[in-house]
């Protein structure tokens, strides 16, 4: 019996990964040249390869990298990437993310920062004491002249690759009542580690399936590397990639690329400069402008290191695409900083997921009343066709524990021969 995997990111990476320790025949297709999906992790050397002298001064350890995609362990005690990572060899940091905090208060005093933490809290109780009634927009929850409203939507953009307009509020409560505080790092790199769990699988990189043909006894999959016969298939992509049908169905699935359709893929997206001589300890943090909505959440030195990571959000993520992010992250900088630091800052890389191929987004959200359309997502088609991925789980969403957790419950429906959803 034979098991196709039809997508190598974390939850293609998790299925595959169970099935083959069960001893089952298992092949993971990926449609890119390589694996790990929206885990991605870059190498810090060849970033800095660029720079020359001005790296040198300011030295990077060897294999260091940086997340472009998903880089905290969210619920982290709960992670199963945590413990994978443990075992692994992986140096998992537990120092605080430091979001709630500014850099030597600039531009943002204590008092400000309390009321806007307060602010936020009031507006996520509000939401959250609402969640038995009609499903509705995050935005009903915080009035239109509330000094924070912009704060809590870049908020949400960061949370949701989405701003407060866009998201349910079904869907926004059900995470939040699952997921806890803690926030940690893998210093190898996320995406790193993602990708090290796929090792000693049988893998097809560079191979789109184009159709699934799931009318006769065995499914067949047209693949640009030619015809794959199987068994059971598990379908782990992007929400994008089902709602604009690159996959076809025959028969057709329209109840599938519907829900998937309803769970778009926000938008979050990254710079990451080189910092000569920088002056504050490894993982401190600034806002931008915390009364903008349109900001980035600005992580100094991670793990010490002289990079700055900027992470934009929602529509400001949208409007950047196509802009020059990196521009827009040196001026928020230095607009806090002052001037004089506009030369210690050197552009690295900036990410552009929403052009990415057979990606096309960061993480899903449901659309308002749309919540439950997860649940349709993750139903299994006639015991053979079964599929996973954050868009597919009901509290992890978003995230690459929940992607995780839905490959291993599709993988493991296959070996007891039931139904799989997380």
């Amino acid at each position: 019996m034979r098991t196709v995997v039809i997508g190598g990111g974390a939850a293609g990476i998790a299925a595959a990964r169970t099935l083959h320790d069960a001893a089952h025949d298992v092949l993971l297709v990926e449609a890119s040249d390589r694996l790990g999906g929206r885990a991605h992790s870059l190498s810090i050397d060849a970033l800095l390869s660029r720079e020359g002298s001005e790296a040198e001064a300011n030295p990077v350890p060897a294999g260091s990298n940086v997340d472009a995609g998903c880089g905290w362990l969210h619920s982290a005690q709960r992670n199963p990437w945590t413990a994978i990572a443990e075992l692994s060899g992986f140096n998992v940091d537990r120092s605080d993310a430091n979001w709630r905090t500014q850099w030597r208060n600039l531009c943002f005093s204590p008092e400000e920062q309390a009321s806007s933490s307060t602010a936020y809290q009031e507006w996520n109780a509000r939401a959250l004491a609402a969640v038995d009634g009609p499903d509705r927009a995050l935005s009903e929850f915080v009035g239109v002249n509330d000094p924070w409203r912009s704060r809590i939507d870049a908020i949400s953009g960061y949370a949701n690759g989405a701003n407060l307009s866009q998201v349910s509020l079904h869907d926004w409560a059900a995470y939040e009542n699952a997921a806890s505080d803690h926030n940690w790092t893998v210093k190898q790199g996320y995406g790193t580690l993602v990708t090290s769990h796929a090792a000693g699988l049988p893998i097809s990189l560079s191979t789109l399936v184009t159709r699934i043909d799931h009318g006769g006894r065995q499914i067949r999959l047209d693949t640009t590397s030619g015809t794959i016969d199987a068994d059971h298939v598990i379908v782990c992509v992007p929400t994008t990639v089902l709602a604009r049908s690159q996959i076809r169905f025959d028969p057709p699935l329209p109840d599938k690329h519907a829900a998937a359709d309803d769970l778009p893929l926000g938008l979050a997206d990254k710079v990451f400069l080189h910092v000569d001589r920088p002056e504050w300890p490894a993982n401190a943090h600034l806002v931008g402008n915390p009364y903008a909505a349109c900001t980035a959440s600005h992580r100094l030195s991670p793990f010490g290191w002289p990079i700055v990571e900027s992470f934009f959000g929602g529509d400001c993520a949208e409007m950047l695409e196509d802009g020059d992010a990196a521009a827009f992250a040196i001026d928020e900088l230095v607009a806090l900083l002052g001037s004089d630091w506009r030369r210690r800052f050197t552009p690295l890389a900036a990410t552009r997921w929403r052009h990415v191929p057979w990606i096309g987004g960061s993480y899903s959200h449901a659309r308002i009343g749309c919540a439950g359309q997860r649940t349709v997502l993750a139903e299994p088609i006639d015991g053979r066709i079964f599929f996973a991925g954050e868009a597919c789980h009901r509290e992890d969403f978003s995230t690459a524990h929940g992607a995780y957790e839905t490959g291993v419950a599709a993988a493991r429906a296959i070996i007891g021969g039931g139904a799989a959803i997380a």
